[in-house]
């Protein structure tokens, strides 16, 4: 999967989340939005947002849906590389309700926020969808990525 480029001073305006409320999760509530992302998406993803859960501020948005308080979807960045976004994820039950392009948008408007110029979306799986969401270009040549080979 390539990596992605993203422009960030020429991103779109934050899209409006109605019945859901978008955050950074505090320390106390890391185990738990952890626990989340391992039964939802796999242990490695759990484990690549520990540093995004362990900043104070944290560099994770978390969607919460406010009629349940259930989270449904997550982005994080600066977690394997400074600059990189990701992982991002909604749970099934959420999807195409636009979570997934809220918190990856808020996300985006973070890093510019915090004086980046571009963000780069490693290992990107659904390029379709970054490059409707925020104009994501691939780079060429980088396959395979900073991403090693997994530890057996």
């Amino acid at each position: 999967m390539p990596d992605l480029l993203v422009p960030l001073y020429s991103l779109s305006g934050k899209p409006d989340l109605n019945g859901f409320t978008l955050r950074r999760p505090m320390a106390h509530e890391s185990g738990t939005v952890q626990n989340w992302i391992e039964n939802h998406f796999s242990s490695g993803w759990a484990s690549e947002v520990l540093p995004a859960v362990s900043r104070t501020p944290s560099t994770m948005m978390i969607a919460i849906e406010e009629s349940t308080g259930k989270l449904a979807g997550f982005c994080a960045w600066d977690c394997t590389a400074l600059g990189f976004l990701g992982p991002v994820g909604v749970a099934e039950e959420y999807r195409g309700t636009g979570v997934g392009r809220a918190v990856t948008l808020e996300v985006l408007h973070c890093m510019r926020d915090q004086g980046y110029g571009y963000g780069i979306v490693g290992g990107a799986g659904p390029v379709d969808f970054f490059q409707s969401v925020c104009g994501a270009t691939v780079i060429p040549q980088s396959t395979p990525g900073i991403y090693p080979e997994s530890i057996k």
